[in-house]
């Protein structure tokens, strides 16, 4: 029972029926062209119906906008809704004009085998329907149809073949549907160099979406490590004085976290953020005096151009000493930290030093901040170094300018 409800199926689906108005539709071509040439009323010459109108599918195909009219027509018709995935890109099909003759030479095979395959099953479910009719009703016998004529007298037994002749051109209906939705992403779906290009942007939207989480970590990290040296710092020390400072330091970088956390929301709802509005090591200075209120005594050397480097060094290069500076203030606390910066001979340097704490243990980072320091570095090309050196912990970063 549960085998023929399962074969019944098809018969009650509505994908069956929008897929053979599908190739209907593709078939209209061959009696619209042939009113005009060989005519409908010449019935020796039916057989050109297929064929005349290729021509003109051959220059439809050209035009680019026609793969995206056809990738309508398949998206509505062939998958309806709710059998249809909820992207179109899960069909496996393109929403995108014809970027190459490859591209239009798929879609005039596709319309050539809609029109086709449209025709014969068009043909032969209309002319089985007027054939069930004839099986069942004496008075209509001999059946007419386009093509069907078939002579002599009917019969008693006639009925009984009528469900058998209806569930074959259901049967045919659905396999011609079944085999246009199988095709239809390999002829309407995007080339290899589309396919190619889209997992090109897909891998560039991955790595902005890991690089923007990398900015929010040492962002937020980096202003929650401020907040907490200081607060420590102000409860140690039980002055009024150094509480205000504090306190004031803690208001400060909250409020640029607050702003850097908007801005990084910006992008990830994709309104784009000025490049202006994007730190770099020009404005590193505000790094230097976050520190310096939170206890560490910071020592800065400059040697070159930091103004002119390339956006994207001078970008990450701030990042990257954000996430020094956080370190060592949540690893060795408020201790001597000696940074300095030095552009020359087509190359970045920047390396920061601070005095190890009392269990070097203690300043290994078990997170995740150093390995992205190093990531930054390698995805611009660049080495980054960190660990001990000489009784200090030394982070030293290599960034080419080009």
């Amino acid at each position: 029972m549960r085998r023929l409800i399962r074969l019944s199926r098809p018969a009650i689906r509505t994908v069956t029926y929008t897929r053979w108005l599908h190739l209907f539709i593709g078939a209209m071509a061959a009696p619209i062209v042939g009113l005009v040439y060989p005519g409908l009323d010449d019935d020796d010459a039916l057989w050109l119906l297929p064929f005349v109108p290729l021509p003109l599918v051959a220059i439809a195909a050209c035009v680019p906008g026609m793969r995206v009219a056809e990738t309508m027509q398949a998206q509505l018709l062939l998958f309806p809704r709710p059998t249809a995935p909820a992207r179109r890109q899960d069909l496996g099909i393109a929403g995108s004009p014809s970027a190459s003759w490859g591209d239009r030479w798929r879609v005039f095979e596709w319309m050539t085998l809609r029109l086709w395959l449209g025709f014969g099953v068009t043909a032969v479910t209309i002319n089985g329907a007027v054939l069930v009719l004839g099986l069942l009703t004496p008075s209509l016998w001999p059946p007419f149809g386009p093509t069907v004529q078939l002579p002599g007298e009917w019969h008693w037994w006639y009925p009984l073949l009528a469900p058998v002749t209806g569930a074959a051109l259901l049967a045919l209906t659905w396999a011609s549907g079944a085999l246009m939705a199988a095709l239809a992403p390999r002829l309407l779906g995007p080339s290899p160099a589309e396919r190619f290009a889209e997992l090109e942007e897909r891998t560039e939207r991955l790595r902005e979406r890991t690089r923007i989480a990398r900015e929010l970590h040492d962002t937020i990290g980096h202003a929650l490590t401020i907040a907490v040296v200081q607060a420590g710092a102000a409860r140690a020390a039980g002055t009024p004085e150094f509480t205000d400072r504090a306190l004031a330091a803690i208001e400060d970088t909250g409020r640029e976290a607050l702003s850097e956390l908007d801005r990084v929301l910006r992008l990830l709802r994709d309104d784009g953020s000025p490049a202006e509005q994007r730190f770099t090591l020009a404005r590193a200075g505000r790094l230097v005096e976050s520190a310096r209120g939170a206890g560490a005594d910071v020592i800065t050397e400059t040697d070159g151009d930091v103004d002119g480097l390339p956006g994207p060094v001078s970008r990450e290069g701030y990042r990257m000493l954000q996430e020094c500076l956080t370190n060592v203030l949540r690893h060795a606390g408020p201790v001597p930290v000696t940074v300095r910066t030095e552009v020359r001979d087509g190359r970045l340097e920047l390396e920061v030093r601070n005095k190890l704490p009392a269990e070097p243990g203690d300043f290994r980072d078990g997170g995740s901040g150093l390995r992205g320091l190093h990531e930054r570095a390698v995805l611009l090309g660049g080495v980054a170094e960190y660990g001990p050196h000489g009784g200090e912990w030394r982070v030293r970063v290599t960034l080419p300018l080009r």
